[in-house]
């Protein structure tokens, strides 16, 4: 199965999650949604259980290039994680939908989609740590940085630009 079939039917998933939730997709509604055979989507994905981290552990590769896009055009980690989404772009909006997506999916009931949110996120908590010396300041970091990113999905109110500005020169002692 070629990657742009692999991509569909995750693809697929996240519109799925996002219309009807987690409680009813099945393999058959991502096969037809996807417009692929059951059995080739099988072959990839043996169960439910498996598709949805692949779901989730995509959406960690996703962010994780627009980080390193970030970075290499000189923000930190930590400006990046600290950065108010825009939701205006593509590229942040596929995010948004595989997030919300991804949120849907963890229940609580499922270790393996469980261990990928849990791979995705300390890998930016790894980084965090690794690039402020202070382990109260980065887990302070992490925590602001989720609240903004939640936040801005569920459509709350973001603090005024200028007063953000503040909280992250503080945050990061600029």
């Amino acid at each position: 199965m070629a990657a742009g079939t692999r991509d569909r039917i995750l693809d697929a998933l996240e519109k799925l999650l996002l219309d009807v939730g987690i409680a009813q997709v099945t393999l058959e509604a991502v096969a037809a949604e996807a417009e692929v055979s059951k059995g080739g989507l099988l072959y990839h994905f043996p169960n439910k259980e498996a598709l949805l981290a692949a779901m989730v552990r995509r959406l960690g590769e996703r962010a994780d290039a627009q980080l390193a896009d970030a970075v290499s055009g000189g923000t930190s980690l930590s400006e990046w994680y600290l950065q108010v989404p825009d939701a205006s772009t593509t590229e942040e909006l596929a995010l948004y939908r595989s997030t919300i997506a991804a949120l849907r999916s963890v229940d609580g009931q499922h270790d393996e989609i469980q261990r990928a949110v849990i791979e995705v996120m300390r890998g930016w908590d790894e980084g965090l740590h690794s690039e402020i010396e202070d382990p109260v300041q980065a887990e302070i970091v992490r925590l602001v940085g989720d609240g903004i990113y939640l936040a801005a999905l569920l459509g709350l109110p973001l603090p005024e630009p200028e007063l953000y500005s503040k909280v992250v020169e503080r945050l990061l002692q600029k």
